[in-house]
């Protein structure tokens, strides 16, 4: 009886040392954007230029996802996410001490984002593994990390840089990365596979134990999601969600500073306070009713992630043009409300309709093609600002790319999704 309470207990262990690893993961991303105009001031780049060095983190990410997902399937996750948190986060100590455009480019570009693409794929599988009933709950939950990493990082580095300069934002946050990887190599453990239970009855469970069967090969899980247009579709999504948000989260922080006179501290902080409480709220919300609702009608899923995009795109035609400042901070919330229904149900959608065994292949196909999508957003954004005079003209641009997804995504909810399911639970 006490191991089963222990077990019980464990799963929620293994949230809160993968939501701390994930707060991490997204504030480190945004030290480099609270930071940008520092960093842009201090080493005489363009605007172009910086927008590069994020193009090219994102570009080498998308790369390297694939090797991170088939590692995640075919080796200890635990030691996947372990490792990635430890070299990521000294790649990003030594970003701080960058001095020139190349070594941006080598120390954050590609080996902070060469180390944080193992992280995604086995962190969501092995939560996954975990979390089989609670799983849409757990998901949400653990998608709360991103909102308050971005928040607590947009602040805090921008303050660190304002009063001790921009390269010790970087230190900072290497260095609590690196304090963390150790404690999940004390405490992270791989989720034993019950013995004697077939590989059917755990697909008919939606469990990971799926995995008695050959081990999966390098491009299994790009065949499983460009095969299934349920998983398709839930990518062409996802790559429309990342393109908006790499431009907005790399940009805004940039466009509070030079439009309206905020220091990074404060910009840092508006950019994305308003954004993500509202969507810590939102994603709660809607991984709650996403799991009562799916009960009943499994495409429930998509179909709040399409009016998710829906809802979003309105606020960034809000954004557009030159807004008063307390109608550009209802935007945000606004936006952040509704994009957090299309993150609430993105793994439960295609853990869904793919099977347990390449949920970690799966799961960086997606990210693969999101992400190399979403690359050409800071660079498209920073030359488009340089010839427009104003990020402000960009956002209805934006706004239209989820017009698109969403009223795709309502289309195949409809017609594939429900097929795609049964296929996978037969």
């Amino acid at each position: 009886m006490q191991k089963f309470f222990e077990k019980k207990s464990y799963k929620w262990e293994v949230l809160l040392l993968l939501w701390m690893a994930y707060l991490l993961n997204q504030g480190d991303r945004q030290v480099f954007n609270t930071v940008l105009p520092a960093i842009r001031e201090a080493l005489n780049l363009t605007d172009t230029s910086v927008g590069l060095i994020a193009t090219i983190f994102n570009l080498f990410y998308a790369a390297m996802v694939p090797v991170g997902g088939w590692a995640g399937d075919r080796f200890s996750r635990k030691w996947v996410t372990t490792i990635s948190i430890l070299f990521w986060s000294v790649a990003t100590m030594f970003t701080g001490l960058a001095t020139s455009f190349m070594w941006l480019v080598i120390l954050r570009s590609v080996a902070t984002g060469g180390g944080e693409a193992f992280f995604g794929p086995a962190n969501y599988s092995l939560l996954g593994q975990y979390h089989t009933d609670t799983r849409a709950r757990a998901m949400s939950i653990h998608q709360t990390a991103y909102y308050v990493g971005v928040i607590l990082a947009g602040w805090l580095a921008g303050l660190i840089a304002d009063k001790m300069g921009w390269k010790y934002s970087f230190i900072i946050f290497g260095a609590a990365g690196i304090v963390w990887g150790i404690l999940m190599i004390l405490r992270l453990r791989d989720k034993e596979e019950t013995p004697g239970r077939a590989a059917d009855d755990a697909v008919m469970a939606g469990s990971e134990q799926a995995s008695a069967g050959p081990k999966p090969g390098f491009f299994d899980g790009f065949k499983t999601v460009f095969t299934t247009p349920t998983a398709l579709m839930l990518t062409i999504g996802f790559s429309g969600l990342i393109f908006v948000i790499t431009g907005y989260m790399t940009w805004v922080p940039a466009y509070l500073q030079e439009e309206f006179g905020q220091n990074q501290a404060t910009a840092g902080f508006n950019s994305m306070f308003w954004t993500y409480v509202a969507a810590f709220v939102g994603v709660l919300l809607a991984g709650s009713l996403s799991d009562k609702l799916a009960l009943k009608n499994h495409k429930i899923r998509m179909i709040l992630q399409a009016a998710g995009l829906a809802g979003g795109a309105v606020f960034l035609f809000l954004m557009g043009g030159h807004p008063a400042l307390w109608l550009l901070y209802v935007s945000f919330a606004g936006w952040g409300f509704f994009r957090a229904f299309f993150d609430a149900n993105t793994y439960a959608v295609l853990y869904d309709v793919t099977p347990p065994r390449l949920h970690a292949s799966c799961s960086s196909a997606m990210i693969m093609t999101g992400f190399a999508v979403g690359a050409l957003a800071p660079v498209i954004l920073g030359a488009m600002k340089e010839s427009m005079g104003s990020l402000g003209a960009t956002f209805p641009i934006l706004a239209i790319i989820w017009v698109v997804c969403s009223a795709l995504m309502f289309l195949v909810a409809a017609v594939s999704y429900q097929k795609d399911y049964d296929k996978n639970h037969r």
